[in-house]
């Protein structure tokens, strides 16, 4: 069975942290601002720039996704 994930792009995190000032986004952060709804697994994707250092907690991350939140000193912890 295919999991269906909701993806959200670094891009999407950068503008988050940038918007609220944070530092770490967990799948609560992106259900407070409206970006998934409860019941999504979500998965980190790559698409676009991240120049904030983010510990970033969700249910998937790409490998681009990955590489550019380790490149910015970020973590990412899987759920």
């Amino acid at each position: 069975t295919r999991v269906e994930y909701k993806g959200i792009n670094v891009a999407t995190l950068q503008l988050l942290a940038e918007a609220n000032n944070l530092t770490v986004i967990t799948v609560d952060t992106m259900i407070e601002n409206g970006l998934v709804a409860r019941k999504d697994l979500v998965k980190v994707l790559g698409n676009g720039e991240l120049t904030v250092k983010l510990d970033v907690t969700a249910n998937a991350f790409s490998k681009t996704a990955v590489a550019k939140i380790e490149a910015a000193q970020g973590s990412t912890t899987i759920i």
